[in-house]
């Protein structure tokens, strides 16, 4: 191991992305403390990855195309595909912020269709809340909040049948982007400790039990394969952001596509799809390919900022947050459309910003 250089850096209360409401990313805030300072421990040189890369190409956003609407959808082998439906059908786990305060989030919920929309959380007002997603069987939804009493970012499950809340883990680390596996019973999570530049993928048992580390390198914003075996997250490639997929055993780790300027939040669809965003600050884009990388192609319409995409659990439509309507900080809201890039619809109209949507039955 290198000598590593540690470097002292006087950190505010707030920390942010680099857009106020980006939906990924390992610069995400993971503190909310008084003025202090901490340690950041540099490793030199970068944790060696395995990077097989395809030729950067600095224009490729301005070369992706939308999409023409897909047809013939099939799903990865071995999976049941459920019935597809002219309408959004489940429920959208979002972080809304209605306190127009980052450090007071709160998780809220709203039905495919637009209607049911309330807030979840209501214990206490005045911690974040956020990386909500709901449970496969449509029962819970799984969040990040932060304790006062362990003075970390911890992992809730929030059922929404009782609404009683368990809190999953203690005193581990900074965690957020919990999710769990198609099967119910595993819980992926990103975990920040000591170094808050190496954010690491973990898993950890359905009642939070048996946390292991599932590869040792940077890694952040985890979603489930259709069929539980894989992991998708997002990586360094040669120091720039790109997505990978690991085994759940840490295996075959390889990257997945290619974009200049990805940030991290993606999904993975029962048809084998991913989507992603990317782009410039307020300039970003919804991307749709196939699970190995090809075929990539933009499907968000132009101008809105589009970020933190999710699939519906047929995988014909996709939630995510965008500024169509008012482009300004609070103005962010969650939208849905199809697959194709068709039919967009608004699903939020707050004069608080809504976002980081996960969808679920």
């Amino acid at each position: 191991m290198h000598r590593t250089r540690v470097v002292r850096i006087h950190v505010r209360e707030r920390l942010i992305n680099r857009d106020q409401h980006d939906d990924g990313g390992y610069t995400q805030s993971m503190f909310k403390r008084p003025l202090f300072y901490i340690v950041l421990i540099i490793f030199l040189p970068a944790c060696n990855i395995p990077s097989n890369a395809p030729n950067p190409n600095p224009n490729l956003l301005a070369t992706l195309q939308a999409s023409t609407p897909l047809a013939g959808f099939t799903s990865a082998p071995g999976l049941s595909t459920p019935p597809a439906s002219n309408e959004p059908t489940g429920k959208i786990a979002l972080t809304c912020q209605i306190f127009k305060d980052v450090e007071k989030e709160q998780i809220c919920i709203v039905n495919a269709d637009g209607s049911g929309y309330r807030r979840l959380t209501t214990e206490d007002d005045d911690v974040r809340h956020y990386y909500p997603s709901v449970a496969p069987d449509g029962q819970s939804v799984l969040y990040s909040a932060y304790n006062k009493q362990t003075e970390h970012y911890e992992i809730y499950e929030l059922n929404l049948l009782t609404n009683e809340t368990k809190m999953l883990t203690y005193d581990f680390g900074d965690l957020n982007a919990p999710e769990i596996s198609p099967d119910g019973k595993t819980i992926v999570f990103t975990r920040y400790y000591l170094d808050v530049d190496k954010p690491t993928t973990w898993l950890m048992d359905r009642d939070g039990t048996n946390l292991r580390q599932v590869i040792d390198v940077r890694a952040w914003d985890p979603s489930w394969s259709p069929d539980g075996s894989e992991i998708l997250f997002a990586t360094l490639f040669e120091n720039r952001s790109q997505l990978a997929i690991v085994n759940v055993d840490g295996s075959d780790l390889h990257q997945v596509g290619y974009f200049p300027l990805l940030r991290g939040r993606s999904d993975w669809s029962i048809h084998d799809l991913i989507v992603t965003y990317s782009g410039m600050r307020w300039e970003r884009e919804l991307y749709l390919m196939n699970s190995d990388g090809s075929d990539p192609r933009r499907i968000s319409p132009l101008g809105g900022n589009s970020q933190g995409p999710s699939f519906s659990p047929d995988g014909q439509w996709i939630a995510f947050t965008s500024y169509f309507d008012r482009y300004e900080v609070h103005g962010c809201e969650i939208y849905i459309m199809r697959v194709d890039g068709t039919d967009l619809r608004r699903l939020t109209d707050n004069e608080y910003c809504d976002y980081q949507p996960r969808w679920g039955p």
